[in-house]
């Protein structure tokens, strides 16, 4: 085995101040005391991707039936949950491999924003540009996060008191308003008022972007 394999990285400061964080965390602290022997982080990661494939399939089945998103809105419950889980219970059981848990969880992240915003693009309530550029956006902050966690040893996992679970409720919420009011007109031509939500979103996640970046640079700056 390679030096650099050997080399265990440095503990990370995992920086988690959004709304719901100590609610959630005494949640997840409850189930893991219950998890049966048999389910595993690996497991709980595996369902998380499953989850997202549901919503993916749950929005691209609406342009038959609205009925449909239940899938999407079930995909969601069931991604937060292996998501939520997996990394706790491998904490819990004292049973963390590091290196493995950072590259699996987030590269399965990645898989998991590109299907379900790719889902969103393709249903009927959100233009696919648009929703690319959300995707765009949200990649970008997760580039950011993992950046920032090489050169100054903080992860920070919630911007604007937001973390993936609120992104995750406002997206059911979202969804749901897609049930029940149908893909409305937009003020624009060819686009719905969807398209001004999801738009609005996306820009501001690239506008989060280049603030934190400036901000990481500066501390960087004053400190070399």
């Amino acid at each position: 085995m390679s030096q650099k394999l050997q080399n265990a990285p440095a503990p990370l400061a995992r920086i988690q101040q959004n709304i719901l964080a100590r609610s959630e965390r005494k949640l997840l602290n409850w189930l893991c005391a219950r998890m049966p022997a048999w389910v595993t982080p690996d497991l709980l990661t595996t369902l998380g991707v499953v989850g997202a494939i549901a919503t993916f399939f749950g929005y691209c089945a609406s342009i038959l039936d609205d009925e449909w998103l239940w899938l999407a809105i079930a995909g969601y419950v069931v991604q937060w949950f292996g998501d939520s889980m997996d990394g706790s219970l491998a904490r819990f059981r004292g049973i963390e491999r590091p290196s493995f848990g950072y590259f699996i969880d987030h590269s399965c992240d990645g898989l998991v924003t590109l299907l379900i915003l790719l889902g969103i693009g393709l249903s009927p309530f959100v233009r696919l540009d648009v929703a690319l550029v959300v995707l765009a956006g949200y990649l970008l902050m997760s580039i950011h996060a993992y950046l920032a966690a090489r050169v100054i040893g903080e992860f920070k996992l919630s911007y604007l008191a937001a973390g993936p679970t609120e992104l995750r409720l406002l997206l059911i919420v979202l969804t749901g308003a897609m049930m029940a009011f149908g893909p409305t007109p937009g003020a624009f031509a060819a686009s719905t008022d969807f398209d001004m939500i999801f738009g609005a979103g996306g820009a501001v996640l690239i506008l989060l972007f280049i603030f934190q970046t400036m901000v990481v640079a500066r501390r960087l700056s004053a400190h070399e």
